[in-house]
């Protein structure tokens, strides 16, 4: 009987030990703080743990492409990790990859493969900024506006912020000017209902009664980037002084032009056609033979 009572001692000593290690809230905080990164730098994170990124630059997702992501992912699983910042233990942050954190929790997932990176303000911003540049589903607007807060919020030159999203200066700039286009044309941008190559047109009208003159007709006619070029290209030439007639608007001025061309091409010669805002002008179709006259006249139905 001795004997048995340090070996029980002993026994129980040890098993207290191990009890401690096994089960000690500190190992458990230690495992919650440091997750399990395996070799791609990727760790297991509970959603829970996880909060939304406040400088997020997009503030609507459609929800119909999101249930689509979220069937997506109960099938296949995350293919692409988010990427977020630790703020204290058991606390982390979003930097990238809202749609896909949104739709894991729509999925049922308790848990999301992340990257953890160290991230002041500034850089979150920057970072969720230039990611959400990269996609390939923004509007021209979008990407406009997220130039227009890495300059300002983000302290960066052009030359700069073209080196970050991989443009040149000139395409950076492209899309800075769009936000000094009328609402309802940027509205129209942010919409879908206008290209870049439509917008990229219309910027360089400067009065803006002709801008949205062209805007209106652009959306009514459904007119191609071409045509629209043409409308625009139509401004910058001279227009006859106000003594001498009212001047045409560039819509107006754009369909004689057009017109002048199909006469053209019927006559096969050049043809001049002028008009003025009072519906008043003339036609000249040249002549360089009696032979080229009697070919028009024949074209006319005259001979």
């Amino acid at each position: 009987m001795a004997d048995q009572k340090p070996t029980r001692k002993k026994s129980a000593l040890g098993r207290g030990l191990g009890a401690l290690l096994e089960d000690s809230p500190a190992k458990e905080s230690k495992k919650d703080i440091l997750p399990e990164v395996n070799k791609t730098g990727v760790a297991d994170i509970l959603l829970s743990q996880i909060s939304v990124n406040p400088f997020q630059p997009r503030t609507h997702f459609d929800k119909e492409a999101l249930e689509e992501l979220a069937e997506s992912i109960r099938v296949q699983g995350i293919i692409q990790p988010i990427t977020v910042r630790k703020l204290d233990a058991n606390e982390y942050q979003l930097i990238s990859g809202e749609r896909r954190f949104q739709a894991s929790k729509l999925a049922g997932l308790e848990a999301i493969p992340a990257y953890v990176r160290t991230a002041n303000d500034q850089q979150m911003l920057e970072m969720a900024l230039i990611e959400n540049i990269q996609r390939e589903n923004l509007n021209a607007l979008e990407i406009a506006h997220s130039y227009q807060r890495l300059l300002s919020e983000c302290d960066l030159k052009q030359e700069q912020l073209g080196d970050r999203v991989g443009k040149n200066r000139t395409t950076v700039n492209n899309y800075l000017r769009l936000l000094k286009l009328p609402p309802s044309i940027q509205a129209a941008i942010k919409e879908q209902k206008l290209s870049m190559g439509h917008a990229r047109a219309l910027i360089n009208v400067e009065d803006i009664e002709d801008q949205l003159a062209i805007f209106k007709k652009t959306l009514e006619e459904e007119l191609s980037v071409r045509k629209v070029e043409a409308l625009v290209k139509a401004l910058s030439e001279p227009r006859p002084s106000k003594a001498e007639t009212p001047s045409l608007d560039p819509v107006r001025k754009y369909e004689i032009n057009k017109l002048q061309q199909k006469l053209a091409s019927h006559f096969g010669t050049k043809v001049s056609l002028k008009a003025n805002a009072k519906n008043k002008g003339e036609i000249k179709i040249p002549f360089t033979s009696s032979s080229d006259l009697n070919r028009i006249l024949e074209i006319l139905e005259l001979i």
